[in-house]
């Protein structure tokens, strides 16, 4: 068995003992939907049963293949890592639709160029925002739409430095 096959992953320490256990702590109940027995004895007694008032959210990290960063595959893989750097407010942008942008509470993410002024529309209506990820391998168009930017909001260029970074046997 090798990591990533079903056989290894089903017994790995984290999904199979951390995330049900701070699952359990946080919502009051075992994995399979029964109360907790028992108290919390802190400053203040109160029964396991009664979770907590907090959330959580678990990500898997994984290698990105630059070929699938490159067509614009990896998305999804790398939304919550974009969400944490912006903050870890508000939700996690997971999909950016036909229209190539979305906006959040903390951070924005433009992947369609063309669609430049809608996305800088949608950060003006949005004080919370102060970071904006912009996808693009052109250092001209990345630098026209940070220009643009209102001056809250930070840019960060997406995906051209990871693609030069892993490349091997490169000449130029």
């Amino acid at each position: 068995l090798r990591p990533g096959d079903p056989e290894w992953e089903q017994w790995g320490i984290c999904d199979y003992i951390t995330k049900p256990r701070i699952t359990a702590a946080i919502t009051g109940k075992t994995p399979a939907g029964n109360p907790i027995k028992g108290d919390y004895k802190f400053t203040d007694e109160f029964p396991m049963a009664d979770g907590f008032a907090e959330n959580a959210a678990f990500f898997t990290l994984t290698y990105e293949a630059p070929l699938e960063v490159r067509h614009h595959r990896a998305f999804e893989r790398i939304a919550p890592l974009l969400w944490m750097r912006a903050g870890s407010r508000g939700r996690i942008i997971m999909n950016l639709g036909a229209r190539g942008w979305d906006v959040a509470e903390a951070y924005g993410v433009l992947e369609s160029i063309d669609q430049a002024a809608h996305f800088l529309e949608a950060l003006e209506s949005r004080d919370t925002v102060e970071t904006a990820y912009i996808v693009t391998d052109s250092a001209a168009a990345y630098q026209n739409v940070a220009r643009a930017l209102p001056e809250r909001v930070t840019p960060v260029r997406l995906y051209e430095s990871y693609l030069h970074n892993f490349q091997i046997n490169r000449r130029d």
